[in-house]
This record gives structure tokens, C-alpha cells and sequence, in this order.
């Protein structure tokens, strides 16, 4: 019986779990681990797939994903035994700007902020672990929709250091649609606010970041 071709799903477990139709694209995995590179930047073509292949990378290295090697069997990744030893391997820290549109500066990092909030919200279990002291519990609790643009722009930073403390290993970085809020800033007239904070942010998160093993 042939797949179903499901339109609009950007979930790899989704499309996997129910048989849909799915053009492997799991090599990437290979090529992009082998190539060594800290930070990969992958910027065209629309439409190409790069969300579910960024969900993709997120279902094979997540520890949230340890075990489901069933999504991948069958796949061409899953034909060599160092991967397979991958696979749920690592803290991932995944988010995406894909919704964050706004008309001005204040209402674009307003959305940023809700991104970063409701990403924290998946690793309330870091607050039960004994060996953070007392400052680094509080600046995670201080993130939330009105912290300031400092702390917004040093809080994936900050989450790559809990994470590596937890887990005692340096965390992979899945950003999609990282391009969308620079630009709305560039239509609507915000250039300038927005690449500040924007240059803040990535600095602190994929470039001094001792706390990231890899990026895309």
C-alpha cells in the first residue's frame, strides 16, 4: 500500500510514527556531524524542507528522543553502528522565530521573549537538581515575558551552561527560522534595534558559548 503524502506536517516523529510519506534526508546527519563545523548556516532555498530537517536533527540527537530508534530504522543513517550511537545522545536546546513577527521593535523581541519563556518551560526539571547554587536557580527563574533585553538576549547561554551541568555534556543548538525577525525589522523600519539585539544574542549564544558542542 503506498504512503500517504501528508501536506502541511513539519514533524519528523509525526511523519514517521504514522508511515507518511517521507524522503530521507537522514545523510544530512552524517555530512553535517563529519564536517566538524561549530555553527552551520543554512539559508536557501524556501521551501527546500529545512524545518522538518531541522526537526529531524532534533528527534535523532535529543536525549528527550533516547531509545526511539525506531524512527529511524530503515533510514539511510541508521546503516552505521557510530550513529545509532548518537541517536539520543545529547542536550538540545531547539526553538524556532518562525511566529515572531511584529510591527515594531517592542513587539518583535516581545515575541523572541515568549519563544525564550515558553523554551524553558520544557526544563522545569533543572530546578530540582542539587547542584546548582542559588544565583544560577534565580536567573532561571527570572526568565519570563518582562525581563529585559539583556536577559533575553543572554538566556540561551545561560540554559547551554544548566543543561551542560545537568547532563555533563556540551549541548547542540537548533534555531530555525532565524532569519524572520531581522526581516520583518527590515520592512517595517527597525532595522537598526533589531540587529543590535539580534548581534547580542547570537554572540552570546553560537560564539562565546563554551557551553555548545555544535549549532544549525
Amino acid at each position: 500500500m503506498p504512503r500517504q503524502v501528508a501536506i502541511g506536517i513539519q514533524d519528523f516523529e509525526q511523519l514517521r510514527v504514522n508511515q507518511c510519506f517521507y524522503v530521507d534526508k537522514t545523510a544530512f546527519i552524517r555530512e553535517w556531524w563529519d564536517g566538524q563545523d561549530a555553527v552551520t548556516l543554512i539559508i536557501r532555498p524556501r521551501r527546500f524542507g529545512k524545518t522538518i530537517t531541522m526537526n529531524m536533527l532534533n528527534s535523532f540527537f535529543s536525549i528527550k528522543y533516547a531509545g526511539r530508534g525506531d524512527l529511524f530504522e530503515g533510514l539511510d543513517i541508521w546503516k552505521e553502528e557510530r550513529f545509532r550511537n548518537l541517536q539520543g545522545a545529547y542536550p538540545v536546546i531547539f526553538m524556532t522565530f518562525a511566529g515572531v513577527k511584529g510591527k515594531s521593535y517592542e513587539d518583535t523581541v516581545k515575541g523572541i521573549k515568549l519563544q525564550i519563556v515558553n523554551l524553558f518551560s520544557d526544563y522545569f526539571y533543572l530546578m530540582d537538581y542539587d547542584g546548582f547554587d542559588d544565583n544560577q536557580k534565580q536567573l532561571f527563574k527570572d526568565i519570563n515575558s518582562d525581563m529585559d533585553d539583556v536577559h533575553a538576549a543572554y538566556s540561551l547561554n545561560l540554559l547551554s551552561k544548566l543543561l551542560e551541568k545537568y547532563h555533563g555534556k556540551k549541548v547542540l543548538i537548533f534555531l530555525d527560522e532565524y532569519d524572520t525577525p531581522l526581516q520583518e525589522a527590515y520592512i517595517q523600519g527597525y532595522w537598526d534595534e533589531m540587529t543590535a539585539f539580534i548581534r547580542i544574542m547570537f554572540n552570546n549564544t553560537f560564539k562565546t558559548n563554551p557551553s555548545m558542542e555544535r549549532a544549525v
